[in-house]
């Protein structure tokens, strides 16, 4: 028996000494979870609650009327150029006027010798003299009534062909003088004395500089807003500046480049603007509601369109794509744009569309007459 109570208090002893060890250690993984568990009605500090925002420089622009220019590039051309040719056949005897100089309509360019056409001339007149004298004597005849008036008939025909051979032969003697067709630069001596020229071969070039025409090609989007008597701004790569008006603009697209050839006809009485030089033309398009902004905040969207971004209400970034219809030193002319509008011009790169943002106001001053 005592044995046996000795056992039993043994094992109660185990007992109780493992559930103990149990509830504590129960009570340690309790405790290290709660130490180690964010609670979740713990108050948060504000700059967890919220990140700092990003900052941008921003300036308040209104639209106001402006007018809208197309800046296409061309060149000048002569408004004619002919190769004056030879109308009869002779060696060349005489080339008197200089080349590049300015010649008058008439102006001699190429003299051919005369060979036998004075006495082709000479020849003609006294057959013509001939037939005056026979025309005479029958007309005394008919008169008389010795001959009847069919011989009178046929003498008047005999001096008019001797009359068309005169012509005829002054003519051929005119043609040995070949001319200027009308007042331009002698740009080209093609033939030199000596040369021996057939009707059709040329003698020289003739470029008509005055009135000058400036070319230019029009896109689709272009063609509605240009007219014709337009004026037309055209800076020239020689540092010129000079005015013209539009005379001519293709009634039909190139099928190449689906644009509309258009000439600008400018004065040049002087002669001082060449022809084959390379052109600036500024045409107006009318006035449009447009903002003025310095040209470095122009940007890509993710799309790639150049735009502008600005600021709503919300502070909340925007984009918006524009487009550029004038340019001066200080900055660009655009449309697209609310007509007042708050655009970032530091920090555009940076943000992205929808982002809200915190704002500074910028010194720069963009409104501009």
């Amino acid at each position: 028996m005592g044995n046996r109570h000795k056992l039993a208090m043994k094992i109660n002893s185990s007992l109780i000494f493992a559930a103990i060890a149990i509830i504590g250690i129960f009570f340690w993984f309790l405790f290290n979870a709660q130490d180690n568990e964010i609670t979740p009605n713990a108050p948060i500090s504000a700059s967890a609650k919220q990140a700092p925002l990003p900052t941008v420089v921003i300036q308040t622009i209104n639209a106001s009327p402006h007018e809208k220019y197309f800046t296409l590039y061309g060149r000048t051309q002569a408004s004619r150029e002919v190769s004056v040719k030879a109308l009869t056949s002779g060696r060349v005897v005489a080339t008197p006027t200089p080349k590049g100089r300015k010649v008058a309509a008439g102006t001699l360019l190429c003299r051919q010798g005369v060979d036998a056409r004075e006495a082709n001339l000479a020849q003609a007149q006294a057959a013509l003299k001939a037939r005056e004298v026979d025309y005479n004597s029958a007309k005394v005849l008919v008169e008389k009534g010795f001959q009847s008036s069919v011989l009178l008939e046929s003498q008047k025909a005999a001096i008019d062909g001797a009359q068309a051979s005169v012509t005829q032969a002054e003519i051929e003697l005119g043609n040995i003088n070949i001319r200027a067709p009308f007042t331009g630069l002698l740009d080209t001596q093609i033939a030199e004395v000596g040369d021996y020229l057939s009707p059709g071969q040329p003698c020289a070039n003739i470029v008509q500089l005055d009135p000058l025409h400036v070319i230019i090609n029009l896109t689709e989007a272009q063609l509605g807003q240009v007219k014709i008597g337009q004026s037309a701004q055209i800076d020239l790569a020689t540092g010129q500046s000079v005015t013209g008006k539009i005379t001519f603009i293709e009634a039909k697209a190139q099928d190449a480049t689906r644009t509309f050839r258009t000439e600008i006809l400018v004065p040049n009485s002087d002669y001082a603007i060449k022809g084959g030089l390379t052109a600036t033309v500024r045409l107006s398009a009318g006035q449009w509601q447009a903002q003025h902004i310095p040209s470095k905040i122009l940007t890509l969207n993710e799309g790639g369109a150049l735009g502008v971004r600005y600021i709503d209400y919300d502070d909340r970034v925007v984009f918006a794509p524009v487009e550029t219809i004038d340019e001066d030193p200080d900055g660009i002319w655009v449309t697209g744009l609310p007509d007042r509008v708050s655009i970032i011009v530091e920090g555009q790169d940076f943000v992205a569309d929808g982002v809200k943002v915190s704002t500074t106001n910028a010194a720069y001053s963009p409104d501009k007459p």
